[in-house]
């Protein structure tokens, strides 16, 4: 493949209409959910997804497609933060720069990271507002609700084998990454994420150029990005272009003040409030989401079913999940199934009869191997990041 490309109108015929937007204490009017429909649609090489905002792209998951261990690369969601987005790459003509305090500089073609060694692993990507929509109150920003993840196997070079290749200096502290979509409006900063250089040098840090055991789709970082395994994924910077190694750190934009958390333990202030420090957001949360039945399933009574879903964390991997069919008054241990790495979630299983009509409260809570676990209360935040609630599921038996 020398080049891909898609043209900015089967972009825009995509997306459809665009609602027109007003604003609400500044803020778009649909930076919160109940404002606007979330529809269906179909971008390139996407099935049909969720639709938050097309410009830029914001698609999530319908969460059928969580059923499978792996998610397809037509399904996964969605998220760039800026436009235009990338839409044509000539891989004829597109390196990545290596450089800044390194003892030389890089210009790596997609074939030229091939050839480092090549290292695959099934991790979960996820936006950290993924849940932002539960919030109480209800703060602003991409109104996801839980399909703004997915567990996805990832191929590349180790980051670290490309600043070792181009010589890492004394006196470097951090690596900042950026893609191919900077803005055009002056007023609005270019996406640019960095590392500590501690954590750019770990061994499971990788600059990925496939997925699933196929090239990466352009609207989930063609032809290369970032993959920073059991970290939201707004460190996963898409479309790489250029990695700089710095002699401090970078503190631009989507760094300070944005994607930032209060900076306590839990990462959470009474509703409402503002916090007093905040910290850069990183590891993911545990979490468990039950996919079936799905909410309001109609079910049979004394008829059998399975009560499946996905449990995940940080990079510790699931010790167990339990499941309540009760409100939470009793609990049963869940199945687990297929164990593809503590990066990966896992999927769980419950056998379920239920033996009498009426509305039942299913709710699964996961526990990670280093013993953190779920809050039955939602943990609040000015972002609405870290969303992992034990979430009820009401289905009826009829």
């Amino acid at each position: 493949m020398s080049a891909r490309r898609f043209t900015r109108r089967e972009f825009l015929k995509a997306a459809g209409t665009v609602t027109a937007m007003t604003a609400v204490n500044g803020l778009p009017i649909d930076a919160f959910a109940a404002t606007y429909e979330r529809k269906l649609v179909r971008f390139p090489e996407k099935t049909d997804l969720i639709l938050l905002t097309s410009r830029p792209p914001q698609l999530e998951t319908p969460l059928s497609y969580f059923k499978e261990l792996v998610t397809p690369n037509e399904a996964l969601f969605v998220r760039w933060h800026i436009t235009p987005i990338p839409t044509t790459v000539d891989l004829g003509e597109w390196r990545l720069t290596v450089g800044g305090n390194t003892n030389k500089e890089l210009l790596l073609s997609l074939d030229d990271l091939r050839k480092f060694e090549k290292v695959s692993y099934t991790a979960v990507i996820q936006c950290a507002g993924n849940g932002r929509s539960f919030f109480e109150p209800r703060v602003p920003g991409g109104q996801w609700k839980n399909g703004a993840m997915g567990n996805v196997t990832w191929t590349g070079a180790r980051l670290k084998d490309i600043l070792n290749a181009a010589g890492i200096k004394a006196g470097s502290v951090d690596v900042s990454f950026d893609g191919l979509d900077p803005c055009r409006v002056p007023t609005v900063p270019d996406f640019v994420k960095s590392l500590p250089m501690d954590k750019a040098l770990e061994e499971d840090i990788l600059v990925a150029y496939e997925m699933n055991g196929g090239p990466l789709t352009m609207l989930n970082g063609f032809p290369a990005r970032l993959i920073v395994p059991g970290w939201y994924a707004t460190y996963w910077v898409k479309s790489l272009s250029d990695i700089s190694v710095n002699t401090k750190a970078f503190e631009g934009f989507w760094m300070n003040p944005a994607y930032r958390i209060p900076d306590n333990e839990c990462g959470c202030i009474p509703g409402g409030t503002k916090p007093a420090r905040t910290t850069p957001i990183h590891r993911m949360s545990t979490r468990s989401l039950i996919i079936a039945p799905g909410e309001g399933q109609k079910l049979t009574a004394n008829k059998p079913l399975t009560i499946t879903g996905v449990a995940f964390s940080g990079g510790y991997g699931i010790k167990d999940v339990i499941v309540s069919t009760d409100g939470g008054r009793s609990w049963a241990k869940a199945d687990l199934g297929k164990d593809l790495g503590k990066y990966s979630w896992i999927q769980f299983t419950l056998p379920w009869r239920p033996a009498k009509l009426g509305t039942y409260t299913l709710m699964a809570k996961a526990t990670n191997t280093i013993g953190d676990s779920q809050p039955f209360e939602g943990l609040w935040n000015p972002a609405g990041y870290l969303w992992n609630k034990v979430e009820p599921l009401a289905v009826v038996v009829n």
